[in-house]
């Protein structure tokens, strides 16, 4: 095992160094964030950095990065106030990351990656059709990070779409059965397997399986 340092690091050309301090943080889940103009053009892209915040109320949060270039999704984020999370089906990877090209800003990434599409009533930013796992937001804070000049977007969760059958009793929705891909790095997609679920940890007890999952 080598052991790098922060002078190591920071010594690290930028791609690699990118690439090495993302992986850094392992398996990551695949998320399209769905969003729309005041003027409704509409824009899709891929972001790996979306955090479970809070359960009551409930809460998601999501890393958007500096913002030296344009940032549509951001700005819509703000004009309107809603946006959705859509996770990402494993067929879909490729189509998936082409949502990360620097399209035109009057292009929209639903219409050039090859993604539909789905709005429902009362809810003004757009679902991807293709995800089994569709959440909606309404925006409930914006954080500036001034250690790098990211924003913590956090969100306040309005609806959820998920096949039912796909729900554990209690509570947890069984993603290993949803099929999705997760990302490592920047640019590394995995496609995940469940190994086991496990019972609430307390400090008398040993640990307790409650479901192992074949290979």
């Amino acid at each position: 095992m080598n052991t790098f340092d922060e002078s190591d690091i920071n010594n690290m050309a930028q791609r690699y160094r990118a690439n090495f301090v993302n992986s850094l943080s392992g398996y990551k889940s695949a998320n399209l964030i769905g969003t729309a103009s005041a003027q409704g053009q509409t824009n899709l892209t891929i972001v790996s950095s979306v955090v479970h915040i809070g359960a009551h109320p409930p809460l998601m949060g999501m890393i958007m990065r500096p913002h030296t270039v344009r940032r549509d999704s951001l700005e819509n984020i703000k004009a309107t106030g809603v946006y959705t999370v859509n996770a990402v089906p494993v067929e879909l990877y490729a189509q998936a990351h082409q949502t990360s090209a620097r399209y035109d800003e009057s292009a929209s990434e639903f219409t050039q990656c090859g993604f539909n599409e789905y709005w429902r009533a009362g809810f003004a930013a757009p679902f991807v059709a293709q995800s089994p796992l569709q959440v909606g937001l309404e925006l409930a804070e914006t954080i500036d990070l001034t250690v790098n000049n990211t924003v913590l977007v956090i969100g306040r969760i309005k609806q959820v779409s998920v096949d039912k059958t796909r729900i554990d009793q209690d509570g947890g929705i069984d993603i290993n059965a949803l099929d999705l891909a997760c990302i490592s790095g920047l640019d590394t997609y995995h496609e995940a397997n469940a190994i086991a679920k496990m019972a609430y940890a307390k400090p008398d007890n040993p640990p307790k399986l409650i479901k192992h999952y074949k290979p």
